[in-house]
């Protein structure tokens, strides 16, 4: 089997692969959300990934958005970390720590690019020309919901049929949590800014680059198989009969049993009431 260009870079630079990353990121985002409930904690302000504040010297915003944590509410907040690490402790088990590494890693430089683009056609789309003053009022500012949320439709892609109890109550099987959340896609791709557009296309590219193989090769196959079913419908279809005098068909008679008249030249049927009382047709170059 020939290797493919992840398993070449495997071979090559595997021992640059950080092991359970996954616990390294939940250790980052629960320090910081320790922190901003402090009296005078940290503002997650001052660690999203703004596009423009980077440009102008904060460029630790390019890794800080990571460790953002997912909102304030408590049951929420544990919700989401048990949820992030099934995903990816079983992403790293079922991939090896070098291919969940390049997922992470591919996800995060597709992200940071689209928030750049999406703060520039938001720039372009208010005419900022520069305004630092009409740049703060954009929603430029990227969350890492999107790069984070690839995670979980990776493992929705690996395993279709785990069930989720949605709020510790609500059993339901993870493909159609999924779906849901390509349907949000769609709705957000229509109703959202350019940045969210962005963050969008960003996080679909990576999994399309990881899974997109599979899907082709699925629907080349469906439709292979689809193909050889319709063949085979015909194949095993039964003849269709007809009377030449009268017409009547084996679509309009189905248990009408029609005969075919060994006198006459040529495949010519007849329905039971003309099989004896008709006139033979002979080909004069058969008589």
């Amino acid at each position: 089997m020939p290797l493919t260009l992840l398993d070449r870079l495997q071979r090559r630079f595997g021992w640059f692969a950080i092991r359970n990353v996954t616990i390294f990121l939940m250790a980052g985002q629960a320090a910081l959300y320790v922190a901003s409930l402090l009296p005078q904690g940290v503002s997650m302000d001052r660690v999203a990934l703004d596009p423009a504040k980077v440009m102008q010297g904060e460029a630790w915003r390019l890794v800080t958005f990571l460790f953002a944590p997912p909102g304030e509410r408590p049951l929420f907040v544990i919700f989401y970390f048990m949820l992030f690490h099934l995903f990816g402790t079983t992403l790293e088990q079922q991939w090896g720590a070098f291919k969940f590494n390049a997922f992470l890693f591919v996800g995060w430089i597709a992200n940071v690019a689209a928030a750049f683009i999406g703060s520039a056609i938001l720039g372009q789309q208010f005419g900022v020309d520069g305004n630092e003053h009409v740049m703060k009022l954009l929603p430029a500012t990227a969350s890492n919901m999107f790069l984070y949320s690839s995670l979980f439709l990776a493992f929705a892609r690996l395993y279709p049929d785990f069930t989720l109890n949605l709020f510790f109550i609500l059993p339901i099987r993870i493909k159609w949590l999924a779906l849901l959340q390509w349907l949000a896609y769609g709705y957000l791709c229509v109703r959202g800014n350019w940045m969210v557009r962005m963050l969008i296309v960003a996080t679909v590219l990576n999994y399309l680059l990881f899974f997109g193989r599979e899907h082709w090769r699925e629907l080349r196959h469906g439709r292979r198989r689809r193909s050889f079913q319709s063949s085979a419908k015909r194949i095993a279809a039964p003849a269709k009969h007809t009377c030449v005098v009268c017409g009547l068909s084996s679509d309009q008679s189905p248990r009408t049993l029609f005969r075919y008249c060994s006198k006459c030249s040529g495949q010519r049927g007849y329905c039971p009431k003309h099989i004896r009382d008709h006139e033979h047709v002979v080909d004069k170059a058969a008589a």
